[in-house]
Parts: structure tokens; C-alpha cells; sequence
């Protein structure tokens, strides 16, 4: 036996040791390189939060925040777009798109265009917000993309809306049972009394005690169906 397996025998994690050893040497510069890439990567995400999305975020705040004051004012053109000294949310898209600022001006955004009669663009803004998981700001979001399609005249797609927008929070009946009804109001527009009537006894069954609810009999009646 050699001198060599004695030795390692006498030290049975000697080989271990050296098998470490060498996948050390071998790909020491590997790792340090990707130890420092990672700590570069999180200390650029680091800076880029603090540095420049949170400012940003600060700064969106205030721009929009006499935007939303012209908007409950009803000066809708104001609050989308602005004027020398008070931005709109155009702007606040504009500087500010990568906040939730920003993205909150997306949706005020839509609703302006849909109250200034521009459904084409009251459409590309309202689908490029981003509700992220809030059920219930999505089902606003989609009842506004249906009165957006209805007022276009796509009634199919207005229907497609209004029925996800009664459908995403129930907890909200007032809401549910409205664009639930207003679904099938053009539901008997198209001609599909079926399916209308199925939406009526829906409003009906789930939400009696809203104003649609307790006017679900009135439609029913109106297409045959009143018991």
C-alpha cells in the first residue's frame, strides 16, 4: 500500500478536504463574480427604489393631486389635461407612467375620455390599467369598459364587460346588480330575451334588496316572464 492511501486512510476526509480545495481554485473567480453581481444587483435595486421610485412616486402625488380636484369639480378637460400650472393626468402618465401614481392616472385617464365622448381612448386607457388583484376596483374598471363598448356600439363587448364587472365582487350589490342589469338591457337590445331574463331573475334572486333587485319583476314582466 502506498504511502499516499495510508495517509488518506489514517485520514479518511482528507480527500474530501482536497476535492474542496480544488473546486475552489477551479471556480473561485465564478463565484466571487457572482457573489458581486448579486450584491451589485440588489445594491442597484436598492439605490433604484430609494433614489429614484420613491422621489418619483412623491413627485406623482403631488401632480396629480390637483388633477383629482379638477376632476370632482367636473372640470374633466382640466383635470386630463392640464393647463401651464397644473398638470393633468396626461402629464402624470407622461413623467410618471412607471409609478402607482401613474398607473392610477391611467384610470382617471379613461373615465375623463369617457365622459368627453372619445371611447377609442377612454378604451386604450381603461385596458392599460392595472388593478393588480383588487377585485373590486377591477369590476369598476370593467363597468367603464362597458359603457365605453355600449356607447361604441359593440354591444357583444359591452355585454363580455358589464357581466365581469357584476360578477367580480358581489359583496358590492349595488354595483353587481347594476351592471348586471345593464347587461341585460343590451342583451334585449340584441334580441337575446333568453338571456336577459336569466340576468333579471339572477339580479333578482341575489340582490332584492338593491334598486335593481326590487325592480327585477318590472323587466321580467316586460319580457312575459313574471310569475
Amino acid at each position: 500500500m502506498s504511502k499516499k492511501e495510508i495517509t488518506n486512510q489514517a485520514n479518511p476526509n482528507g480527500d474530501l478536504a482536497n476535492e474542496a480545495q480544488g473546486f475552489w481554485e477551479a471556480n473561485s473567480k465564478k463565484i466571487v463574480i457572482g457573489l458581486a453581481f448579486f450584491i451589485l444587483a440588489a445594491g442597484g435595486y436598492l439605490g433604484y427604489k430609494y433614489l429614484v421610485v420613491l422621489p418619483n412616486e412623491t413627485k406623482a402625488q403631488e401632480e396629480i393631486f390637483k388633477a383629482e380636484a379638477n376632476f370632482r369639480k367636473d372640470s374633466i378637460s382640466l383635470a386630463l389635461n392640464g393647463n401651464a400650472t397644473t398638470p393633468g393626468f396626461l402629464k402624470v402618465i407622461s413623467k410618471y407612467g412607471d409609478t402607482k401614481t401613474g398607473n392610477l392616472a391611467r384610470l382617471y385617464a379613461g373615465e375623463c375620455y369617457l365622459q368627453l365622448g372619445d371611447y377609442k381612448k377612454a378604451i386604450q386607457y381603461l385596458e392599460s390599467f392595472e388593478s393588480n388583484g383588487a377585485k373590486q376596483i377591477e369590476a369598476k374598471v370593467q363597468g367603464l369598459l362597458g359603457d365605453a363598448y355600449s356607447e361604441s356600439k359593440q354591444n357583444d363587448k359591452a355585454i363580455s364587460f358589464y357581466k365581469n364587472a357584476g360578477s367580480l365582487f358581489p359583496e358590492d350589490e349595488n354595483i353587481s346588480s347594476e351592471y348586471l342589469f345593464r347587461a341585460g338591457l343590451l342583451l334585449e337590445i340584441n334580441g337575446k330575451t333568453k338571456e336577459a331574463i336569466e340576468l333579471y331573475k339572477e339580479i333578482k334572486e341575489k340582490y332584492p334588496r338593491t334598486e335593481k333587485g326590487m325592480n327585477a319583476d318590472k323587466y321580467l314582466a316586460r319580457l312575459g316572464e313574471l310569475n
